[in-house]
């Protein structure tokens, strides 16, 4: 499968480029950006053509990959859909209910595969664990904290315009919902939204069934209280979710091989555009019953 990269900024540099550059079955076949020198560089870098042109680039490939701020991924995957183009997207799809619905839609009428890189659900041991999790059921409550020093000295997503904008909730949300959704059930409503210190978000959830979960999420906290938790308790106990033992690429790699199955006529992954639309459903939602920044 031929595949181009759209966006050229740490993400992409770091994950994508890498991952789709040391696929077996992938050939990195181009990468636009935003910044035509920053593709030129990425693309020098990994041995393929940087393009000036995204729709010349999108002429010429199988599939996007795309590294991009949730808004112009949706713009792009959009076009890249009617296009005929498989899409290999980031989380958030969207930060609106509409764009996040308008890839949906295109992705549905064109008939193209997509898979959203929610990358806890392409880590072995943590999916495995979701999925026993899933298949176990009885969980009467759940915490998510996911905690992060997004913009930490030193960090390379401090300077993301995104981010400083939108917070904790859309960038990493969508991981605490990926992981939750499939093990506590679809979210019937948000019955609590409060904000916390910076951009700390703090939500509890009501599932179908009956069964709540509590999230915290923040990208400002103190370096020494970065991590992720997600805890579980029901009829069989308690039990937590693993960490990963190694890092993105590899993930990203499995997200590759995803999308592979799906356009070759298997099933649609779990982490498709309709997914990713459900979780931008609710994030929406969440954010709908915050107070404004200052109450």
């Amino acid at each position: 499968m031929r595949i181009g990269l759209l966006g050229t900024g740490p993400w992409a540099r770091q994950v994508h480029a890498p991952a789709l550059a040391g696929h077996e079955r992938v050939d990195l076949a181009g990468v636009w950006g935003r910044r035509p020198e920053a593709a030129k560089e990425l693309a020098a870098s990994h041995g393929t053509r940087a393009y000036d042109d995204v729709d010349a680039l999108i002429a010429d490939v199988d599939a996007v990959a795309v590294a991009l701020p949730p808004d112009v991924q949706a713009e792009l995957a959009v076009w890249a859909a009617r296009a005929g183009r498989h899409l290999l997207l980031d989380k958030p799809l969207a930060t609106t209910v509409a764009g996040g619905r308008a890839v949906a839609d295109a992705v549905r009428e064109a008939q193209v595969a997509s898979v959203v890189f929610f990358t806890t659900r392409f880590h072995p041991e943590p999916e495995a664990w979701i999925t026993e999790q899933a298949a176990r059921g009885g969980w009467f409550t759940a915490r998510a904290q996911w905690l992060g020093a997004a913009f930490a000295p030193g960090s390379p997503y401090a300077a993301s315009p995104w981010r400083r904008e939108r917070g904790a909730l859309w960038d990493v949300g969508p991981h605490a919902l990926s992981v939750l959704l499939p093990v506590m059930g679809d979210v019937e409503r948000v019955a609590a939204a409060v904000r916390g210190p910076a951009d700390t978000v703090h939500l509890v959830l009501r599932h179908a069934g009956g069964a709540s979960s509590a999230l915290d999420l923040s990208l400002t906290v103190p370096p020494a209280g970065a991590g992720a938790v997600v805890e579980l308790r029901g009829e069989t106990g308690v039990t937590q979710l693993p960490q990963r033992t190694e890092g993105a690429v590899p993930a990203y790699a499995r997200a590759a091989d995803a999308l592979l199955s799906a356009s070759q006529g298997g099933r649609p992954h779990p982490c498709d555009a309709s997914f990713a639309l459900r979780v931008t459903d609710i994030l929406a939602e969440a954010e709908g019953h915050l107070p404004p920044h200052g109450d």
